[in-house]
């Protein structure tokens, strides 16, 4: 993997629109090919690994510049005609130049080198991948912007926030993608006009849609940055007309001055307050702020994974850490005594009571709780489990959460990682807590087309 924050200390040897001859040697996890050039990286929009290219240096920095290639004199073997130059350029599928079995490997490879710079000798698995890696995010938010005097929607270029207008974003479900095209055209009747964050003027600062795949239900949601929108029930309308699919329409206010897409205010606007959907035998409500997994297909295989490796038995008490709205809690509950999920955010463990009930499952306990002080909590009132499941946020456990599985000592702890690179940090400081990693590392492709890759593995206590 590239080491892009080394050091470079002499002056660099390439200036701004120089041309030069380089190999492109690795890829950063931006999805940028690196070239060096006498020891100077360049990162280069579209390069691949084991291509050689005469490049144009676009941007020198101190210790790294940025290129483009001007002429591919030796194409990588696993390189692929682009279907949409798009997935490129807004860097909303950065791999999307790269053969599928290629990514898959990258990925494996990604996993395997992690481990090995924790100084851990772990087996990683091939990455468990997709039959159709394209089309399969059942959820988009994608921001709006005045372009030649009317609302747009679209992707912000790489690094900037020029948007450019499209109705295709190839890694979203069709049904995803048609609700943010007539969105935007019923928007665009009703003279309806994109929020501006220079100006604080405008209104939709973007259009959300939500898809169950299992159950066909659409929910489409503006984020505005006003409560009132001008011409409400034409748009109400309009938008039930075209969108047979949709059972839920919302208003969410975000009023604030902020990065952040959703605000906390949701006004129904139309049908019903949420959507529902299926994964594996469970039914899940899913309401505008819900976190659920973005690719159906393949959680279902990383949370059965994660469920047989746990060697469930009907006598165990299991844990699940950063429960969220209960999904691998719900998933479990069938096989054990007892569940308890935890989770810091409330909303979520509204989300978990109500999908417990909705699927009858009655031994299984929410706490809203910041996971690593509720887990010391448990730990010294001297309660235990046998098996605790972790699917953390990208920067993983926390010292005190580890601290805590050493005093509860579970059997059996399951990782589910978004990061592999916290991913090896923990495992190492869980085998400092009396772990082993039992079988393999298996890395999952969660999110095809981009450099995120999921990772499950199985940690017991060691004998």
């Amino acid at each position: 993997m590239a080491k892009a924050n080394r050091v470079y200390k002499q002056k660099a040897p390439v200036s701004k629109n120089d041309q030069v001859k380089a190999d492109i040697i690795d890829l950063t996890y931006q999805g940028m090919g690196v070239a060096k050039v006498a020891g100077f990286p360049l990162f280069v929009a579209n390069g691949l690994p084991g291509e050689q290219a005469v490049l144009i240096v676009t941007k020198v920095l101190k210790n790294y510049g940025f290129a483009r290639i001007k002429t591919l004199v030796k194409p990588s073997p696993d390189r692929v005609p682009l279907k949409d130059q798009l997935a490129l350029t807004t860097g909303i599928a950065p791999m999307a130049n790269l053969s599928y079995p290629a990514q898959l490997a990258w990925k494996q490879r990604q996993v395997r080198e992690l481990f090995k710079k924790a100084q851990l000798r772990v087996a990683v698995a091939p990455t468990i991948g997709m039959d159709d890696p394209t089309h399969y995010r059942n959820k988009a938010q994608v921001p709006t912007q005045m372009v030649n005097g009317r609302l747009e929607t679209g992707f912000y270029r790489r690094g900037s926030h020029k948007l450019i207008p499209t109705d295709s974003f190839y890694i979203q479900d069709e049904n995803v993608d048609e609700a943010i095209r007539v969105t935007r055209d019923v928007l665009q009747e009703f003279g309806v006009t994109a929020y501006d964050e220079e100006s604080g003027k405008g209104l939709i600062r973007h259009v959300m849609a939500r898809y169950g795949k299992a159950t066909g239900q659409l929910m489409v949601v503006l984020v505005t940055a006003k409560e009132r929108i001008p011409e409400k029930e034409g748009i109400i309308e309009a938008l039930r007309a075209r969108l047979p699919k949709m059972v839920s329409l919302v208003q969410n206010v975000n009023a604030q001055k902020t990065n952040v897409i959703m605000g906390q205010e949701n006004h129904l606007l139309w049908g019903q307050p949420e959507i529902e959907d299926q994964l594996l035998g469970k039914a899940y409500l899913i309401g505008p702020n819900s976190f659920y997994q973005v690719n159906p297909a393949t959680t279902a295989k990383l949370y059965s994974l994660a469920r047989d490796m746990a060697d469930l038995k009907a006598t165990d008490t299991v844990i699940d850490a950063y429960c969220g709205i209960g999904t691998i809690a719900l998933t479990v509950a069938d096989r054990v005594k007892k569940v308890l999920g935890v989770e810091v955010v409330e909303p979520a463990i509204e989300d978990a009571r109500k999908n417990a009930k909705l699927n009858g499952v009655w031994n299984a306990d929410f706490v809203v709780a910041d996971a690593p002080e509720q887990m010391h909590k448990w730990a010294s009132e001297g309660k235990t489990a046998d098996v605790v499941f972790v699917d953390p946020p990208r920067k993983g456990l926390t010292k005190d959460f580890i601290e805590s599985v050493g005093v509860m000592k579970p059997d059996r702890l399951i990782y589910v990682s978004c990061n592999p690179a916290t991913l090896a940090r923990d495992v190492k400081d869980l085998i400092e807590q009396g772990y082993e990693v039992a079988g393999r590392v298996q890395p999952v492709d969660q999110f095809p087309q981009t450099m995120h890759v999921e990772a499950v593995v199985k940690l017991v206590r060691a004998k």
